[in-house]
């Protein structure tokens, strides 16, 4: 390892500390190198227009949104900003069932979000990694509702639930089955949540299948076969070769699959739009419902940093054990 050169200070007594050389400017790049800083500024006017537009587009409109929550404002140009601390928070936590509501739907879609959607994405991924006949044309099929504008599919979905001419009626005419045409699918509370999950699920699943297709084709053939010739069956070749290598995508699937269902708006508005009796309302819903519906944005904007709030809770402690997890292996 080099050093730099060092030089007497002028004029100093002798057996005075040495003070080293400053680089010449030959030498800064090698400075640059030597300190690991060279690819970032090589990078940085590169990444300078991304980081802007990120700044202006996201960064901005979200500390907006959380400046707005401690403000009462009806959205109005002109209308004033009157600053109310905490009051929208505590309005919304003990004064508007409907936020509770929303909230534990939320919570239902995500942890319905995690189970589902990955586990079918899983399973498809796995069988079609097989050289079975018509593999790619079943890869496309299952992936073309993840490219199609959610909005479409709440049409197509509230379409195919219709009591009158849905996949209810059809069923209850080609079985003989009149009490499946009874069932409402979007208009009975208990079930109309559950309902539009179903569309959730086929629009999402097949990206899902996607991305663990890719990271299917990161898992060692030589493992897999050392752990045949082992002895080992299907579900412990699985268990113990096919999904530790799958992490990294499992992670990226998990975190988007999370992000997706913390956020879903579009299907909800398109079918029920939060109804019958708000019974499918959620977060996102809600705050835009009450920013443009009521025009109170302080009591939207503070359940949209409560949604925010919620996503960081669940994805941050999830990326870092999943880290830790990774540098312990």
């Amino acid at each position: 390892m080099t050093t730099a050169p060092v030089i007497a200070p002028q004029g100093g007594a002798p057996g005075a500390p040495l003070r080293p050389r400053r680089p010449q400017r030959g030498s800064a790049r090698q400075w640059l190198r030597r300190s690991g800083k060279t690819g970032f500024f090589a990078a940085l006017p590169f990444l300078a227009p991304a980081l802007a537009a990120y700044v202006v587009f996201v960064v901005g409109p979200m500390v907006e949104s959380v400046r707005l929550s401690f403000f009462e404002w009806s959205g109005f140009q002109g209308a004033p900003q009157e600053f109310v601390g905490i009051k929208n928070y505590v309005r919304i936590f003990t004064q508007d069932p409907v936020f509770w509501t929303a909230f534990s739907n939320t919570i239902i879609w995500v942890v319905l979000s995690l189970v589902i959607p990955v586990g079918l994405g899983l399973t498809m991924a796995m069988v079609l990694n097989r050289p079975l006949f018509g593999r790619n044309t079943f890869r496309s099929i299952f992936y073309i509702p993840g490219v199609i504008a959610p909005i479409a599919i709440a049409n197509m979905w509230r379409w195919m639930y219709n009591p009158n001419y849905g996949i209810g009626a059809s069923l209850a005419e080609t079985f003989n089955a009149p009490w499946l045409a009874e069932i409402q699918w979007l208009g009975d509370k208990n079930i109309a949540l559950y309902a539009i999950f179903a569309a959730f699920v086929w629009q999402i699943a097949g990206t899902n299948m996607v991305l663990f297709l890719a990271g299917l084709q990161s898992v060692s053939v030589e493992h897999v076969e050392a752990a045949k010739l082992d002895g080992a069956n299907a579900w412990q070749v699985f268990r113990n070769v096919t999904l530790p290598a799958l992490r990294p995508t499992t992670v990226i699937v998990v975190v988007l699959t999370i992000i997706n269902s913390i956020k879903v708006f579009d299907l909800i508005v398109g079918m029920t739009g939060g109804g019958p009796a708000q019974s499918t309302q959620v977060l996102a819903l809600w705050s835009y419902s009450q920013s443009f519906g009521n025009h109170n944005y302080g009591m939207g904007n503070a359940i949209a940093t409560v949604l925010l709030i919620i996503t960081l809770v669940i994805v941050v402690p999830y990326m870092v054990w999943t880290a830790r997890s990774e540098k312990e292996s």
